[in-house]
């Protein structure tokens, strides 16, 4: 027996696609272009906040972020983001994806503004005020995974709905891209205007005062994006799956859609109810009925979206203590305090241009011909075969005339994390689930992601070290990850 559906969702499913479709993934998109910049651009300027606050008088290189206070600075908005994700995502079937939508976003742009305000009577208390902001600031795009997600879902028609919402989350890509561009600019406007010696050089020269801005107007730039996106985001009608089939509205559902399609909707008042009554569409969360239909799918989402961010927010987090590894960007000591922000931002920038915008798109162009499972699949398996071969034979690429191919295979795991599970683990939770629970599992679904987020981001932080105990940063243990590579790589 076919499954009876309401005309206003029926319409949404075959409709053309048109204007209205591209509206919404600009200003999804938009939400995700500013959580990739603020969640990304804190890895620009932690050398430089080391440098600022950390550096002792007279030591031979100079200072780095304490590990405690590097794992908060790297770690604490992830956590922040972990925790909106659960609750925005709840709170997006409880009260509408629209409500929300607002509240998220303007928590974002206060934050944003206010990591960059961070003061206080000591380095620790300034690091202590930036963590606490950035907790928030995760809090607020937390709630943009399982919103946008979910609002692209159920504005999309059936036939390019995967296409639509992988492009909302390619926006990611640009949003990574962006930062490295502002850093970039804004480092070298400094660097021009305020010429500095290296630290070898003169250690106190070499940081000058002025540098304390460029981290600050970074920061503070995430707030510009998702300011201009604020009106747009609310003049957005509520998604019709949620006012029909949650909020049992059929009338205003159709006002609704009339209005973005440019036809006219039958309101079916009596086909909502007798729906709504259905044991199929009244089960809960913690219900049998859920775990027996869903059980199954929320394991496959969350499992995949953990094992995933354990290797990718690790990789692009600490992209610049791996190029400063292999030598590719060069000790701190020979730069000054402007010049390491410029260096870093151009290396993660030039990463983000080759690799991980095209792996975005490359998902959005093949999704729905390919299929989510063939593309997770192949991204899952390319990623463990180039991160095998630049693991096994470590010290090889360390080695000056290996470095571009280190960099090649580099990126190439980048761009199959895109062109593969780090774009479909975020499709498919916006598809598989009951519209009165998808915002809530999506949630579900990206928090687990960003456990192992967490787990890559603060265990990178000592499993990097390097195993000579000589060479590590101070206050850190010599790598373990480190000795068991440097191991592989003599043998092999």
């Amino acid at each position: 027996m076919a499954r009876e559906q309401l005309a206003v969702l029926n319409a949404l499913d075959v409709a053309k696609t048109q204007w209205y479709h591209f509206t919404t993934i600009v200003i999804a998109g938009m939400g995700f272009f500013t959580d990739a910049y603020d969640l990304f651009c804190i890895s620009l300027v932690t050398k430089l906040l080391g440098r600022i606050y950390y550096t002792k008088p007279g030591a031979p290189k100079p200072g780095t972020l304490p590990p405690n206070v590097a794992a908060a600075v790297n770690g604490v908005a992830l956590c922040g983001t972990l925790a909106g994700q659960l609750f925005f995502g709840w709170l997006g079937d409880k009260m509408g994806r629209k409500k929300v939508y607002g509240i998220t976003l303007i928590l974002m742009i206060i934050c944003s503004i206010a990591s960059g305000l961070s003061f206080g009577s000591t380095a620790n208390g300034t690091m202590a005020t930036l963590c606490f902001f950035r907790f928030w600031l995760g809090f607020g795009i937390g709630g943009d995974y399982p919103l946008s997600a979910t609002i692209m879902s159920e504005y999309a028609n059936k036939k390019t709905r995967g296409r639509f919402i992988a492009a909302v989350f390619a926006m990611q890509g640009f949003g990574i891209l962006a930062g490295g561009f502002v850093a970039l600019i804004v480092s070298a406007a400094f660097d021009h205007k305020f010429k500095a010696p290296t630290y070898h050089e003169n250690a106190a020269a070499s940081l000058p005062p002025q540098a304390d801005y460029i981290w600050r107007i970074i920061l503070m730039f995430g707030a510009i994006p998702a300011a201009l996106t604020f009106y747009w985001r609310m003049k957005m009608p509520e998604t019709a799956r949620y006012t029909a089939l949650v909020a049992k509205n059929a009338k205003l559902a159709a006002a609704d859609m009339s209005k973005v399609l440019n036809l006219e909707l039958e309101v079916e008042e009596e086909k909502v109810q007798r729906i709504a009554q259905k044991p199929s569409n009244s089960f809960g969360l913690f219900s049998k009925e859920f775990a027996k239909r869903h059980g199954l799918h929320l394991l496959g989402t969350t499992s995949t979206w953990f094992l995933l961010d354990i290797a990718f927010y690790s990789q692009n987090l600490f992209q610049k203590d791996i190029f400063s590894a292999i030598n590719w960007i060069p000790p701190a000591a020979t730069m000054n305090a402007i010049d390491e922000v410029f260096r870093i931002s151009k290396a993660q920038t030039l990463i983000a241009l080759c690799s991980t915008v095209p792996g975005y798109w490359f998902t959005v162009l093949f999704i729905d011909y390919l299929g989510r499972f063939f593309i997770q699949m192949l991204g899952f398996f390319f990623m463990t075969v180039f991160m095998f071969a630049i693991a096994i034979p470590y010290h090889h690429w360390t080695l000056k005339p290996n470095r571009i191919g280190f960099v090649v295979m580099y990126s190439l795991t980048f761009f199959f994390a895109n062109f593969g599970p780090n774009a479909t683990t975020f499709v498919v939770p916006a598809e598989i689930f009951p519209a009165r629970l998808r915002s809530t599992c999506h949630g579900i679904s990206a928090a687990a992601g960003k456990a192992g987020a967490i787990i890559g981001a603060f265990g990178f932080l000592y499993a990097a070290q390097n195993r000579d105990p000589k060479k590590t940063d101070a206050g850190y243990p010599p790598g373990y990850w480190s000795q068991m590579v440097s191991s592989c790589s003599r043998y092999y």
